[in-house]
């Protein structure tokens, strides 16, 4: 269930790092959409670092070494690649306000990008935003198999060597549950939020 929605055309990225400390988002209705509106789930998904795991299937794929994986070398493109069409993506909410605003973040450290690449092609990534020693995902895509997925795995090997201590997926899917994505009362969330935010910021 989403909580709070307010529209605000005026965010910037400091207003966004606000809102980030105190449990919000912004979304947009639709990638043509160029308003956005806070959003503050009741219940909020997150995956415990200390919980995450994978199927045997995905392992073997991992062993495989089907992709390079990057960070933070095509941070637009992991964006463009999430706001894109797909089969199962018809439209996203994605649009042009989200994608200026968090390559601002980008640039001043506080938005990364997780890439898989085959040879010179970027095959999947997905990308989120750091504050203490949170990480909140935004969103993912994939043009391989596997290949957000292999990204996802990255990016907890690379949270837990950091130090970090929460995983916000803002929501849960089938998806994120089979690694170990749980849902999390306000309340509680906000509590974990809270501890995570105030510490300082981490190197990701």
């Amino acid at each position: 269930m989403v909580g709070r929605r307010s529209r605000n055309n005026g965010i910037t990225v400091d207003i966004l790092l606000r809102a980030y400390s105190a449990g919000l988002f912004p979304m947009a209705d639709s990638a043509d959409d160029p308003e956005l509106f806070w959003v503050e789930p009741e219940i909020r998904g997150i995956i415990p670092l200390d919980d995450f795991h994978i199927s045997k299937s995905l392992a073997k794929a991992i062993r495989k070494k089907p992709f390079e994986i990057r960070f933070n070398t095509a941070f637009e493109a992991v964006m463009a690649g999430c706001a894109a069409e797909a089969p199962d993506r018809p439209s996203t909410w994605i649009n042009a306000t989200i994608r200026k605003l968090y390559t601002e973040l980008h640039q001043i450290g506080h938005a990364h990008s997780v890439e898989a690449w085959e040879g010179k092609e970027l095959v999947g990534g997905l990308y989120g935003v750091s504050l203490g020693a949170a990480f909140f995902g935004e969103s993912m895509f994939s043009r391989r198999t596997n290949a957000s997925k292999i990204c996802l795995v990255h990016l907890v090997e690379r949270l837990r060597a950091s130090g970090f201590v929460l995983l916000d997926t803002q929501f849960t899917t089938e998806h994120l549950k089979t690694f170990g994505a749980i849902d999390v009362p306000k309340q509680e969330y906000a509590k974990m939020l809270d501890r995570a935010v105030n510490r300082p910021s981490l190197q990701f």
